[in-house]
């Protein structure tokens, strides 16, 4: 099956197009994939103890665009691992900061329906562009994307084995109404060295061009929150 996104890309009116960009998420109006890898962090391995998380967000060039650094403290990032709350703060190629990325401290599974994941994305101005919610269900995952608001817009689904097993991990984007997949965050197979060691994947998220900047940037954070969900482990 083919590429969604290439065959058969969503039109602005589908979801809305702002009446202007964040500031500095310009660059996103031209892309629709980019490339999230989490550095590898050699004190993390060693030592068991975890550090905040780093990001290098690329274009398909493999151009970095942007950089992604989790703002927790130690005993956050001990004591609640994978669950902990956090602020992820992006910025661009001159250091200045395009987005926070909010994920308050909630539950995650069925165990707790009522207390779920959740995030929030906020642009530099501290203008809200979008949130995600974990879904209660039972066996594969569902999360629902919101604009600023709070309009559900697309649906995440993934996969039964969250496990890579020697293949990518496939999360589908799909609209409100479950009916047209529309774009994919995709974790991708590191090798077998590198996924027994460590936990610093390579991700991509996938949409359409023509997407509105402030959902791209809201996908983008569901990535980032699809990677602590079902691939950050506690050492």
């Amino acid at each position: 099956m083919g590429d969604p996104v290439t065959q058969q890309p969503a039109s602005m009116g589908s979801f809305g197009y702002g009446a202007g960009v964040p500031p500095g998420l310009a660059y996103l109006s031209q892309v629709d994939q980019l490339l999230v890898q989490q550095q590898m962090e050699l004190c993390e391995i060693f030592s068991g103890c975890e550090t905040n998380n780093r990001y290098i967000i690329s274009n398909t060039l493999g151009q970095q665009v942007f950089s992604g650094r989790e703002d927790t403290n130690w005993c956050t990032r001990q004591c609640c691992g994978p669950i902990r709350p956090f602020d992820i703060q992006v910025q661009d190629g001159s250091e200045r900061e395009v987005l926070t990325l909010r994920r308050p401290l909630r539950c995650q599974g069925c165990c707790c329906p009522c207390c779920l994941q959740q995030m929030e994305v906020v642009a530099a101005d501290g203008q809200l562009l979008g949130s995600i919610r974990e879904r209660w269900t039972f066996i594969k995952p569902k999360l629902t994307v919101h604009d600023a608001s709070g309009r559900h817009v697309f649906t995440i689904r993934g996969p039964i084995c969250k496990c890579s097993c020697g293949g990518d991990v496939l999360f589908r984007i799909l609209t409100a109404d479950d009916e047209q997949e529309v774009g994919s965050i995709r974790k991708q197979w590191s090798g077998v060295l590198r996924e027994m060691v460590t936990d610093s994947d390579t991700f991509s998220v996938s949409f359409p061009i023509d997407l509105d900047v402030s959902l791209k940037a809201t996908l983008l954070g569901a990535l980032l929150l699809v990677d602590f969900m079902f691939f950050e482990y506690s050492n």
